[in-house]
């Protein structure tokens, strides 16, 4: 499912990974678990996320400033699935945040903004 986020600026972080194959040990819980609760914190504004069968993913949340996104990488239940994924879950990961200056969709959806001169 694709966020439907309109109304830049806003902050994107991207998350690139590549984890072990065959791997059942809780992560599925966990990443569902995150979701849930990145979804209840102050400024959060969606998510994204794709794995393919090679264990590469892509997850990109969306944000209203940095200081939501300081306030979530902190947050005392992120925090341990932070280690842990570094620990057993994860090959190798990128973290990536972006200033979303410009955005629109299609089809359009409600409040399609243009923040860049034209």
């Amino acid at each position: 499912m694709l966020a439907k986020i309109t109304g830049a600026p806003y902050f994107a972080v991207i998350f690139t990974s590549k984890r072990p194959l065959n791997q059942e040990d809780g992560y599925d819980e966990m990443a569902d678990r995150m979701v849930a609760l990145s979804a209840t914190q102050p400024g959060f504004l969606g998510i994204e996320s794709w794995r393919n069968a090679e264990g590469y993913g892509v997850t990109i949340s969306y944000w209203r400033d940095l200081e939501a996104i300081q306030q979530w990488k902190k947050h005392p239940e992120h925090l341990p699935a932070q280690a842990r994924g570094r620990k057993e879950w994860y090959e190798q990961y990128y973290l990536r945040v972006c200033k979303v200056d410009y955005d629109y969709a299609f089809p359009s959806i409600a409040n399609d903004s243009i923040s860049l001169a034209e």
